[in-house]
């Protein structure tokens, strides 16, 4: 996606309990996205930390599917 930058953050020992599994930057935007499948659902502590992002006036949301991501960044550029 052009102007986007965006990683993959790995959980386990090494990582932060609770960080959304993907972080984007796209034109200037923080976004981060707690992929799920299926019926899974965020844990209490990954439905925090993407309160937290909020109200620090980040967006954060679930996704479950490509759609779901083209979405949200869509609405980002209205």
């Amino acid at each position: 996606m052009p102007d986007t930058f965006a990683w993959k953050e790995h959980g386990g020992q090494y990582g932060t309990a609770g960080i959304p599994d993907i972080i984007v930057c796209h034109r200037g935007h923080f976004i981060a996205l707690e992929a799920k499948v299926g019926k899974n659902q965020p844990t209490k502590l990954q439905t925090v930390t993407i309160e937290q992002i909020h109200k620090a006036g980040g967006t954060a949301a679930v996704v479950r599917s490509v759609e779901d991501v083209k979405t949200i960044i869509s609405e980002l550029e209205d």
